[in-house]
């Protein structure tokens, strides 16, 4: 299957779910492709960073639409860009502050919403 820019989703339907994602999962990773096939090393990063630490997390693909989707989530971080991680409803930020948090020994218990 060939992948077809452009999808049925709405600017509407992408914000409620973008709300509901956030407002459903405890951590919820807003990211170009999926868990098994990222579609960015950004996106490859940020997974890899909250999977040491979060067995069970929520992700969403931007990609069917991405445009939509920078402005749902820039309604909600202030930041258009992917990935965006968001731990029990606040935003955290992108693989680079997941990296920072990382290296300060700071993230899983970010992840754990302490």
């Amino acid at each position: 299957m060939t992948f077809q820019p452009g999808s049925d989703l709405d600017a509407d339907a992408v914000q409620e779910r973008v709300d509901t994602a956030i407002e459903e999962n405890d951590v919820v990773l807003f990211m170009k492709g999926n868990r098994l096939m990222p579609q960015c090393g950004y996106s490859q990063r940020a997974l890899e960073l909250i999977d040491q630490y979060v067995d069970d997390f929520e992700t969403v693909d931007v990609l069917p639409a991405l445009p939509e989707f920078r402005e749902a989530l820039e309604s909600h971080s202030g930041w258009e860009t992917t990935p965006q991680t968001y731990v029990q409803g606040e935003f955290v930020g992108g693989s680079d502050v997941l990296a920072e948090l990382d290296e300060r020994g700071e993230l899983e218990a970010t992840l754990a919403g302490e």
